[in-house]
């Protein structure tokens, strides 16, 4: 598998972008979002294996489904658009289902994370597709020395 290290290095950058966005919005917005408008469904600590399992899934599908076809493609702007789709129906999957099987779920929770599924996974898609595909120009660049 030539240049496999690309595939690494999209991983990596996917995974550090999506999570620091994530510990930074959960951080910021649980108190004052979250608790008010679903606090009594709210567990009192995180599962740490729910997240473990999630996030590396997650991210992996960013990867395989958006962040490769653009990094081949060359069109770093395209996993924008991509990552942004893909995390509004991943986010979508998830509150909606909630919508229409809890009880007194709150739209304006949907809205807000039908949004932030879309911003954070574009943008993390993003950064990993135009890290990836700098550093594939470089390399490519410098190897017939």
């Amino acid at each position: 598998m030539k240049n496999a290290w690309r595939w690494a290095l999209a991983y990596a950058v996917t995974a550090v972008v999506f999570l620091g966005m994530d510990a930074v919005w959960l951080g910021t917005v649980t108190a004052s979002l979250y608790r008010p408008a679903i606090g009594g469904l709210m567990a009192d600590t995180v599962d740490w294996v729910a997240a473990a399992v999630f996030y590396p899934l997650y991210i992996a599908g960013l990867v395989f489904f958006v962040v490769v076809p653009a990094v081949l493609r060359q069109h770093v702007r395209e996993a924008l658009w991509r990552g942004a789709l893909l995390g509004l129906m991943a986010y979508g999957t998830y509150d909606l289902t909630n919508q229409a099987t809890l009880k007194d779920w709150p739209w304006m929770i949907t809205m807000i994370d039908l949004a932030w599924g879309a911003c954070v996974s574009g943008v993390s898609a993003w950064a990993a597709a135009a890290a990836t595909v700098a550093t594939s120009r470089r390399a490519t660049r410098t190897s017939g020395r």
